[in-house]
């Protein structure tokens, strides 16, 4: 009896979960993972660079979609991408994921359960007023300037890079948790900015271009899920 329970529970979370998903966000799906498997398969990628792309590519589209099972995908990618930035001596991304973004996204499966709607199983969305948005602004060149010269100190091969999308990816994952619209314009500029430090490791010879098309698609779904969120939260304002 109590199984019978748990499999009706557990099929209707699946069921909600996929509930609003259009035919062309499935198919762009199914073609980003065509690419990744036919890039994996040409160029001999490594098997952990192709499952932390897959994952991170369903974490950030379900995120966008607002589904709380997003956080199961992320932090099952995240453990892999730990590994390849260790790897390719990516320090500040390596500290970043472990210490900060795999706890984060525990938190995250937390909170956003309190903050689901109840019909759709979807988030209620947010964004940020002016003060803290100038407040973020400031702490994150402070923190981008302190972590490019830590990292700098470490041999970092990108400091630069490594040290801005780092600090924007702890502001970046805290929007999240917060279900902040503002958290996109943080991820497109990461994701840019990411796409440039891993095309630098597979000049050098290492095969991470299935990591390179997760940047790629994470940048592509930033802006579409800005432009999407956006919309949404102007038309629960004129429903007010």
């Amino acid at each position: 009896m109590k199984s019978k329970t748990v499999f009706k529970e557990t099929k209707h979370f699946v069921k909600m979960e996929l509930h609003g998903w259009s035919i062309w966000e499935i198919i762009g799906l199914i073609f980003v993972f065509c690419i990744i498997g036919t890039n994996a398969v040409l160029f001999n990628d490594s098997y952990p660079a192709v499952i932390s792309a897959c994952c991170g590519i369903l974490y950030t589209f379900i995120a966008g979609k607002g589904k709380i099972s997003c956080y199961f995908f992320g932090l099952l990618g995240s453990g892999f991408y730990v590994y390849l930035s260790f790897k390719n001596a990516l320090y500040g991304n390596m500290l970043l994921y472990a210490g900060y973004y795999i706890p984060m996204q525990i938190i995250g499966i937390i909170k956003w359960s309190e903050h689901l709607k109840w019909k759709t199983q979807e988030i209620y969305k947010t964004s940020l007023g002016f003060e803290e948005t100038l407040n973020l602004s400031i702490a994150a060149l402070m923190a981008s300037a302190g972590a490019i010269f830590i990292l700098k100190l470490l041999h970092d091969p990108s400091p630069v890079i490594d040290g801005i999308t780092t600090v924007l990816s702890l502001i970046g994952m805290y929007l999240t948790v917060r279900r902040c619209i503002e958290q996109w314009g943080v991820w497109i500029i990461v994701n840019a900015l990411s796409i440039i430090m891993w095309l630098k490791v597979a000049l050098h010879g290492q095969k991470v271009y299935s990591t390179i098309v997760m940047w790629t698609v994470y940048f592509i779904l930033g802006i579409y899920f800005y432009i999407k969120w956006h919309r949404e939260l102007e038309e629960e304002s004129q429903k007010k």
